[in-house]
């Protein structure tokens, strides 16, 4: 039996979700996939995967031998591509992770443009306002804005997340345009039920100004605090990487401009610097050369149409 390439049919029936789908992925039969798992059974002597006539369900012995079967695989292939002059044309799939305001306003176009680079990487884009286990999960690659890392991950700062707390027109002409920070303990506002405390942190000149927010409306989404604040709900603190398009037609204006917030940093995280599988390598450093340098395309083309 070729183990390394039952170690491969193995992960795709895992990432597939069925042998059949794993089989026609390599261009083998069904049969041929499932001997190929009952040999890398045997030979660990433990049985990987439970099977039902509904579905697969990874068993004890097969969440630990995963990894593994991950890591000899990706070692193998860098083998080979440190043997092939180049390598050759990259090719694999990879499981990527982000918030779903991210993804929409800038993480989608940018995978669309690595593929086109890239045409044979396959990308599984999975969003949730919430930081996934990779491990668990089985995620290659997660987009994250924070400040922190989680330790045993390996994070690589892609660009700043600035935020800029915005309202309707209608909803200043209506309440009021806020001339100093204790003014906003007056106004209604939209908060983020998890991503955010009900707090204002805002800096000028190096002095700190602390407002309780006064959240009249909370959302665990930023696309509805959008909405929300575009309907003239009242003021949101917002990324400018999703509202930018918004502040230059005047959609929304900025409240308090001249105070800074809290920044947040936009990181690529991932399990570990080795090993890594070349089609992963391209993705990271292909992000970084889009999103990088000192001010983030997005706050460039927003500063550059004022």
């Amino acid at each position: 039996m070729d183990r390394l390439t039952a170690m491969r049919v193995f992960i795709e029936i895992v990432d597939r979700g069925s042998v059949s789908a794993a089989a026609d992925t390599l261009g083998m039969s069904r049969a041929m996939a499932s001997r190929y798992l009952e040999g890398l059974e045997d030979w660990l002597g433990a049985r990987l995967l439970h099977r039902t006539t509904r579905r697969l369900a990874l068993s004890d012995a097969g969440e630990r031998a995963l990894a593994n079967c991950r890591e000899m695989v990706a070692l193998a292939e860098d083998v080979a591509s440190l043997t092939s002059q180049g390598g050759g044309e990259a090719h694999g799939r990879l499981r990527l992770t982000s918030s779903p305001a991210f993804a929409q306003a800038q993480l989608t176009s940018a995978v669309v443009d690595f593929q086109s680079l890239h045409p044979l990487v396959e990308i599984e884009l999975i969003l949730v306002d919430r930081a996934v286990n990779l491990v668990e999960d089985r995620i290659d690659l997660a987009v994250r804005l924070s400040n922190r890392i989680d330790p045993g991950l390996v994070a690589r700062r892609l660009a700043i997340c600035h935020s800029v707390l915005c309202a309707s027109p209608a909803y200043l002409k209506r309440a009021g345009v806020p001339k100093s920070p204790e003014d906003l303990r007056t106004h209604r506002c939209i908060t983020h039920s998890t991503a955010f405390a009900p707090e204002y942190n805002l800096r000028l000149e190096g002095q700190l100004t602390t407002i309780e927010a006064q959240g009249i409306l909370t959302a665990n989404e930023t696309s509805i605090m959008r909405a929300a604040a575009l309907a003239g709900a009242g003021i949101a603190m917002l990324p400018t990487f999703y509202v930018g398009d918004d502040l230059a037609r005047g959609a929304l204006q900025p409240v308090l401009p001249k105070y800074a917030l809290d920044p947040l940093d936009i990181q690529a995280v991932y399990l570990s610097r080795r090993h890594q599988p070349k089609p992963l390598r391209l993705l990271i450093e292909f992000l970084a050369d889009r999103f990088g340098g000192e001010v983030a395309p997005w706050d460039a083309r927003m500063h550059s149409a004022r």
